[in-house]
């Protein structure tokens, strides 16, 4: 099988609607895992750049710490910069709260797989690993041996 090259814009595309899932989604380490080395990949094959480094809008431990901003064909993400990032570029100072990317028109799953196949990663749901079963307990809606709050026998 030949292997197909994606274009900057469309991992961009794929990158952001990762990066925008994990922020709300109850466990995003997997998904942050695959923006991380998608942007390390990326920047070693010069598709990406780094542009500068911005003060954080969510402090650790009430401690300013900065950000590397990172431009993708055309979109930009913050990753966690490093020390060499402090020496090499400019601090832009706060993140422009009124820029924000295009929203591009792509589900999860597609993006998903636009960036394992650009990482040559196996899709995990393809394997035949068990899915992952919420915690929550089944409702007792529709079971006739429970009767109702207000209905129930008296002692």
């Amino acid at each position: 099988m030949r292997k197909q090259v994606s274009s900057n814009q469309e991992l961009a595309e794929s990158l952001f609607i990762v990066n925008r899932h994990a922020k709300t989604a109850p466990q995003p380490k997997h998904l942050y895992e695959i923006k991380k080395h998608t942007i390390d990949k990326l920047l070693q094959e010069d598709r990406a750049r780094k542009v500068g480094l911005h003060f954080s809008d969510h402090p650790k431990l009430s401690q300013q710490h900065s950000t590397l901003l990172i431009e993708v064909g055309g979109y930009y993400f913050h990753v966690p910069a490093n020390k060499k990032d402090f020496d090499q570029l400019k601090h832009l100072g706060k993140v422009d709260q009124n820029y924000r990317n295009p929203k591009p028109q792509l589900s999860l799953s597609k993006a998903k797989r636009t960036l394992y196949r650009y990482l040559n990663w196996e899709n995990p749901r393809s394997k035949t690993a068990p899915s992952y079963h919420t915690t929550a307990q089944p409702s007792m809606l529709g079971q006739k041996t429970v009767s109702p709050w207000n209905q129930r026998r008296r002692k």
